[in-house]
């Protein structure tokens, strides 16, 4: 009997929000070139699509790299008329430094509490360094604040192509 435990034990229990259902509304406080912001989701979609990234931890490898590959595509990001947004557990004072060394100013990441962990089906059950943490899924949700496109990978190498080309063909 202790296999089928073991093995349920083993399944991960995140289950990100689906595409066509609509985006948890939130707002936060995070960091933009190490400068305090307040981030609405809301207010964020009048402007257009956003592709709101969730990563575990700032200032850890796989973060670190995909902060600096979302920094580098950004350009890409507003010419399809999209913003980008990253979210983790973090810490405000923490992502203050990270939003000016990893993300190169370019874009906000912004603090999630488990409110918001939970509402976008990212939050993993175990924690790290003290504190509640986030699956790495990548979401793109359309002006009419409905996911358009999930990219659910522990990899951070494929977040940024797949999300740009969902951003993409939304303009379609």
């Amino acid at each position: 009997m202790r296999l089928p435990f073991l093995l349920f034990a083993a399944v991960s229990l995140v289950a990100a929000i689906a595409p066509g259902a609509r985006a948890p509304d939130f707002t936060t406080q995070g960091a933009l070139a190490g400068k305090v912001v307040n981030v609405h989701l809301s207010a964020q979609l009048k402007r257009g699509p956003v592709v709101l990234y969730f990563f575990p931890a700032a200032f850890t490898g796989g973060c670190n790299a995909e902060a600096r590959a979302f920094a580098e595509a950004v350009p890409q990001f507003r010419a399809a008329g999209a913003t980008v947004i990253g979210m983790s557990g973090d810490a405000v004072a923490d992502l203050q430094r990270f939003s000016s060394s990893e993300c190169a100013g370019k874009f906000p990441v912004a603090t999630a509490d488990a409110a918001i962990l939970k509402g976008f089906g990212v939050l993993r059950p175990e924690a790290f360094r003290g504190r509640q943490v986030s699956s790495r899924t990548s979401f793109v949700i359309a002006r009419d604040g409905r996911v358009a496109f999930v990219h659910d990978d522990p990899s951070p190498t494929e977040h940024v192509t797949q999300t740009l080309a969902a951003v993409k063909r939304l303009k379609r």
